[in-house]
């Protein structure tokens, strides 16, 4: 998710001559969604918005979270259309991700919080204050018992349980894991973006920092680094998992990696990297049908008011 305040001064030169960029092409193919017809390939944003995290729900419905005050802006990904705008608490929304029971869980950035809203109101169902620490809540991901956030400035990780039955928690009951073994903390951004392992016994976590992923045990916080063939994941920002795929945003190099992984993560193979004319510092990926969309955070360009923000669609 955010590496907007780290230097960016890692090299990508290690891929050259080993892979070809695979540009998407000026000329965009629409992508074709679950059950047919097609969705847009450039979504708009409202002016000034600021996005970076995004979600997407069923039958193509995207929430993406805005930086300037925290709204969630809901669109139809089938015709690029607004439904709602979600308002915000006047903080950032950073990484969200959304439930099967229509719930958003949303990272708060430097607030140390996270909060669970409504997807339909956005009304909020739960505030869980994470740390009173350094704090930039920056990622969070849904596995089978709860949801797990990551602080780009303290090296560790936030979980926040929900029962079986899909009752959230209270806020007494949220864990804190440090991060251990290979982990260690250095300045600037570090654990960014978070995903499950495709074994779902494990988390990985990027760390701007040092252009790491890490494979975290989430009993224990104890964290290796996925031995990736010397690949350095420069500028790595949100992460998706799909089967045995991993898709990784590296965001100030307008690429994403895709890594083919072992199952319990400890390992993976470097296979392509993607990218599209449309990129603009994407930051975060979401998954609908056979198309990833990426928001286009824009941290090269000064946000105005006036700033103009989008959300590009790229075949997987």
């Amino acid at each position: 998710m955010s590496g907007r305040i780290v230097a960016r001064t890692f090299a990508a030169a290690a891929l050259t001559g080993l892979l070809a960029v695979s540009a998407a092409g000026a000329a965009h193919a629409a992508g074709s969604p679950p059950g047919g017809g097609a969705v847009e390939d450039l979504i708009e944003l409202p002016d000034g918005f600021r996005p970076e995290g995004i979600a997407i729900g069923p039958g193509g419905t995207a929430y993406v979270g805005s930086l300037a005050d925290g709204d969630v802006y809901v669109v139809d990904l089938r015709t690029g259309a607004e439904i709602t705008t979600l308002d915000g608490p006047g903080t950032p929304s950073v990484g969200l991700k959304i439930d099967d029971r229509g719930r958003l869980f949303i990272a708060g950035g430097p607030t140390g919080s996270a909060r669970v809203v409504d997807a339909d109101t956005g009304d909020v169902l739960e505030t869980y204050p994470l740390t009173s620490g350094p704090a930039f809540i920056n990622d969070v991901v849904l596995t089978r018992d709860g949801a797990w956030f990551t602080n780009s400035f303290a090296a560790e990780l936030y979980f926040v349980p929900v029962s079986p039955s899909g009752e959230l928690a209270d806020a007494s009951d949220v864990v804190t894991l440090p991060l251990t073994g290979d982990w260690v903390q250095q300045q600037g951004f570090n654990a960014n973006g978070i995903a499950e392992t495709p074994d779902r016994q494990a988390l990985l976590v990027i760390q701007s920092a040092t252009a790491t992923l890490f494979r975290v045990d989430p009993a224990t916080g104890e964290a290796t680094a996925v031995d990736l063939g010397g690949f350095p994941v420069t500028a790595g920002d949100g992460l998706l998992v799909v089967g045995n795929t991993l898709y990784v945003v590296q965001n100030q190099l307008n690429t994403v990696a895709v890594i083919r992984l072992a199952a319990d993560g400890t390992s993976g193979t470097l296979v392509d990297q993607l990218t599209d004319p449309a990129f603009d510092v994407p930051t975060t990926v979401a998954r609908f049908g056979n198309s990833l969309f990426l928001p286009n955070a824009r941290f090269g360009t000064p946000p105005t008011p006036d700033t103009e923000y989008d959300v590009v669609r790229i075949d997987r």
